[in-house]
């Protein structure tokens, strides 16, 4: 998955929400883009926390 493109497309789509207003945005959208920010710092943070883990075991000889 092409992390760049999901982000621009996210963005792009936000910024029309922001600019509709009342044009039939519905909160379930809105849910639905949370949903998907929630995911994503998730998948961040279990990467670096991955990532940390590799680098404490290789300086403790692991």
């Amino acid at each position: 998955m092409d992390i760049r493109a999901l982000t621009l497309l996210l963005q792009d789509r936000w910024q029309q929400l922001k600019s509709a207003r009342d044009a039939g945005q519905s909160s379930t959208e809105v849910a639905v883009f949370a949903a998907v920010l929630i995911v994503v710092a998730g998948g961040i943070a279990l990467a670096i926390k991955t990532k940390v883990a590799e680098k404490i075991g290789i300086i403790n000889g692991g």
